[in-house]
């Protein structure tokens, strides 16, 4: 069992910076890749970042490359998300999730395949 808690939410203007914590409970953390995924009032959820296991890979969805930065901590069973040059269309909540086998690309592409979830954190980006 992983359990997982979002944190870092916030409201911010346009232009600015977050950083999310997802934080994970269970020895098996590390086995698991993570990732983001967000959803907007009246939207589907859809994927933001993940990363491999073991760190060495990153896989981005393209309306974020460039300006968020996906990162995790095994050791403090932590996965991040850093948010610049936020957006208006950003605004969200954010979600994130693990999944045991898949590969950080694997995660972009299989939304409703993971095996645990975080309750999430609301990011407001005001114009």
């Amino acid at each position: 069992q992983v359990q997982l808690v979002e944190s870092g939410g916030g409201l911010v203007q346009a232009g600015g910076s977050l950083r999310l914590s997802c934080a994970g409970s269970g020895r098996t953390f590390s086995n698991y890749a993570m990732g983001w995924f967000r959803q907007a009032p009246g939207k589907e959820r859809e994927f933001v970042a993940a990363i491999s296991r073991r760190t060495d890979t990153t896989y981005y969805a393209d309306s974020v490359k460039g300006r968020f930065t996906i990162s995790r901590d095994n050791a403090k069973n932590t996965v991040y998300l850093q948010m610049n040059s936020l957006k208006p269309e950003d605004t969200a909540n954010y979600y994130c999730a693990a999944r045991f086998g898949y590969t950080a690309q694997a995660m972009s592409v299989m939304t409703n395949g993971m095996d645990y979830w975080g309750k999430g954190t609301l990011v407001t980006v005001s114009s």
